[in-house]
């Protein structure tokens, strides 16, 4: 049974209750969940400890499964029982820090697809810093582009955009132009479709924690950029 994902209903909650509904080794499976799975779209599992029974066991890796399910791997399997209900906390700061570069790649991102029609090739983001792949493979100067693009980017934060979340079915969300700025990906064949509008810089499909609004973000800090291949121009980059 797929987990309910509870961070896509409010990134901000930083504790929830849920059922054990399975058991797989050091894999508990929960009704729904909070912590949000690795590599799931691309971000860092979050981390924390589930509360059982008056002991506290901490979430070593949380990992989404091919059936939507969320394995939560904790240290103490052996004090769940299928039907506990248990009550699980999200290292926060850890998680709004994350929430905060998801935020400032969609930004920048967006920059990137309007100013240079460039689409992201890859990338990760953990609760430090994060790197993203761009295909400038018609820009001339790309080292260029990608730090000119930050600087535009880090102007748009300062505008204080709401960040809205909202659900389309994918039909109607197909057709706004740039929802999908991966490269060779399309959403999942699903009905409905997560949209993230960052008010006035951009919108995509996305299924990830956010913040409520850019001002929150601070500016983009660059840590270092790279030819990793013909349309991979990567850039590192962290939150100041």
């Amino acid at each position: 049974m797929a987990t309910k994902l509870l961070f896509q209903l409010d990134s901000y909650l930083k504790e929830f209750e849920g059922k054990v509904i399975k058991i797989d080794g050091n894999k508990i499976y929960l009704d729904q969940t909070a912590f949000h799975p690795g590599p799931f779209g691309g971000l860092a599992a979050d981390s924390g400890y589930i509360e059982v029974n008056g002991s506290k066991v901490n979430v070593i890796d949380v990992k989404m499964e091919e059936n939507d399910e969320v394995a939560h791997y904790v240290e103490k399997p052996n004090l769940f029982s299928i039907g506990d209900i248990v009550k699980g906390y999200i290292d926060w700061e850890k998680r709004y820090a994350m929430m905060k570069l998801h935020t400032a790649s969609h930004a920048l991102s967006s920059v990137m697809y309007n100013k240079y029609g460039a689409k992201i090739t890859g990338g990760h983001i953990d609760h430090n810093s994060a790197k993203d792949d761009f295909d400038l493979t018609n820009v001339s100067d790309w080292r260029k582009a990608l730090l000119d693009a930050v600087d535009d980017t880090n102007k748009l934060l300062k505008r204080c955009a709401n960040v809205k979340v909202y659900w389309l079915s994918k039909e109607e969300a197909l057709k706004i132009q740039g929802i999908v700025k991966l490269a060779e990906k399309f959403p999942p064949n699903v009905e409905k479709l997560r949209i993230v509008e960052i008010e006035g810089i951009d919108i995509q499909a996305d299924g990830g924690p956010h913040v409520k609004n850019t001002c929150e973000i601070g500016e983009i800090k660059v840590i270092n950029v790279e030819n990793r291949g013909k349309t991979k121009k990567r850039i590192y980059y962290t939150i100041g």
